[in-house]
């Protein structure tokens, strides 16, 4: 079943900042749908657990933190941050 991915509004400050200074914005723009991608479907499995339902993804050139919120099939992107 898929899952509605929500970017708080940090997430998106995150992003834009890290687009803005990004040598190759492309690389961010195809991370950015990539994660999009994976988070709409089984979240829970992707990337590694935190405390509660907080999870971290790595798709290069991005990592994010997100909260699966199971029962009304929610991810919030949390924070975002070039690696």
């Amino acid at each position: 079943m898929r899952y509605t991915v929500v970017w708080t509004p940090t997430a998106e400050q995150d992003l834009a900042s890290v687009w803005l200074t990004a040598p190759d914005r492309e690389a961010v723009n195809s991370a950015a749908n990539t994660i999009d991608h994976l988070l709409g479907r089984d979240p829970e499995t992707r990337g590694e657990s935190r405390a509660g339902t907080s999870r971290i993804l790595f798709v290069p050139p991005l990592g994010v933190d997100f909260d699966v919120q199971a029962d009304d099939r929610i991810v919030y992107v949390l924070t975002v941050w070039h690696i």
